[in-house]
């Protein structure tokens, strides 16, 4: 069965919904969105019980920040790496470093501001990853979960087998981060970033699903390599 893709569009982040024999949601969006979710999914016509499994690709407070407010609506189980468990389960605010004097500019102004006036409740992990690839079928998915670090510590990807990649923040492709596709400009960890990138184009990753920005072929990343 051929999985459909919904984009839901909250300002400048985007989630994710993939849709089989069953349906799967990436990522928890920003702070008090689930209004808004619950629109995206009658304008989609999605029964939100179909949704069986909210994956989270970081915990950055601008994807999971909702996730509470998501899984109430729909009865799914979250998933996040354990590495990242604490900001979600803490209700944490996390921006990651600059990598570029632009994400280091960006940073410097706007997270101390954000950080005052963002919050949002913790909400506990169903399900806890490793380093290990956790597969989808379960799920009614053709994919899996694969570990891919650098964004944030336990920042991970959802590759399905037809080749769609869903990184997160493992790349940038709107303003105002960039206006074409690239590496994050806001990194833990740049190194690990492009090692994980390593990682999804020898497993086979064709077209990609960033966080923020529209999608893109995989050729657009492999210059950075």
């Amino acid at each position: 069965m051929k999985n459909q893709i919904f984009t839901l569009k909250f300002g400048i982040n985007r989630c994710y919904i993939i849709k089989g024999k069953g349906a799967v949601l990436i990522d928890g969006g920003p702070p008090d969105k689930g209004r808004a979710f619950t629109k995206i999914l009658s304008k989609y016509s999605i029964d939100p019980r179909d949704i069986q499994l909210i994956v989270l690709t970081h915990g950055d407070f601008d994807h999971v920040g909702s996730s509470g407010d998501f899984k109430a609506l729909t009865g799914a189980k979250i998933l996040i790496h354990e590495k990242d468990r604490r900001n979600l389960e803490e209700g944490l605010f996390n921006w990651p470093p600059g990598t570029t004097g632009w994400g280091k500019t960006l940073r410097f102004m706007l997270a101390p501001l954000l950080s005052k006036k963002i919050f949002f409740p913790g909400v506990k992990a169903d399900i806890i990853l490793n380093e290990n690839e956790f597969l989808l079928n379960d799920f009614g998915i053709e994919g899996k979960i694969v570990y891919t670090p650098g964004h944030t510590p336990g920042s991970v990807s959802v590759l399905l087998n037809s080749g769609e990649a869903f990184v997160g923040c493992l790349a940038h492709n709107n303003f105002p981060f960039k206006f074409r596709p690239g590496l994050p400009i806001f990194a833990e960890d740049q190194e690990e970033v492009k090692k994980s990138w390593k990682t999804l184009v020898s497993q086979g990753a064709k077209m990609i699903y960033p966080a923020h920005g529209n999608p893109f072929p995989i050729e657009k990343i492999k210059k950075y390599l």
